[in-house]
Parts: C-alpha cells; structure tokens; sequence
C-alpha cells in the first residue's frame, strides 16, 4: 500500500471528515459552511480539510469575487487508487474464501 492511500485512509477515519466529503459531493462549500453543517468550530474544521488535503481528497480555491474567502470541492479522480486497492483487496478474499469453502466441502 502506498503513503498516499495510507493518508487518504487515515483521513477518511474519522467520522466528521467522512461526512464532510458527502457535503462536497453535493457542491462545493466554504471552510464556514462546512463547520457549520457539522457543527464544528472554525480551528476544528481547518484541522480537517487540512487532513482531506493531505489525504488528496479535497482542494481549495478562490472565487474570482473575493480571493479571502476558499471554496474547498473534491479533487477529481482522488480516490482511483483506493477503489483498485479494494478491487484487488475484495479479489483475493473471495479467492481465500473460495478455497477454504472448496476445502471444507471436500472434509466432508
């Protein structure tokens, strides 16, 4: 597994995070939108988008109106080498479960 997947997993541990990665799935939000819909304080969701950040989940930018204010969106194709790795994950389970099932009914 790689650094990358590692920091993505362990930002998607935590529950808040989880969620506010649904709320983006919808639209973009500011920092303030979110810690509101989560209920969080504003230091708190920073220390969290900094994580989706560094899990490569979320980016930032600007609105061309007002440069102050970040608008945080999920980052395109950010979870590809998550969903080989539990492509490839679930293969080799159902090939371990296939054979201890194969030799079960054959110890019968």
């Amino acid at each position: 597994m790689s650094a990358a997947l590692d920091r993505m997993l362990g930002a998607l541990a935590d529950p808040k995070r989880r969620r506010a990665i649904e709320l983006l799935g919808v639209r973009p939000r500011s920092a303030g939108e979110l810690a509101a819909d989560l209920g969080l304080a504003p230091p708190a969701m920073s220390r969290h988008l900094r994580a989706l950040k560094e899990g490569g989940l979320v980016k930032d930018g600007h609105p061309d109106f007002d440069a102050r204010v970040r608008i945080y969106s999920l980052k395109d194709g950010a979870t590809a080498e998550l969903k080989q790795w539990l492509a490839e994950t679930e293969a080799l389970w159902a090939h371990q479960l296939g054979a201890f099932k194969a030799h079960v009914e054959d110890g019968e």
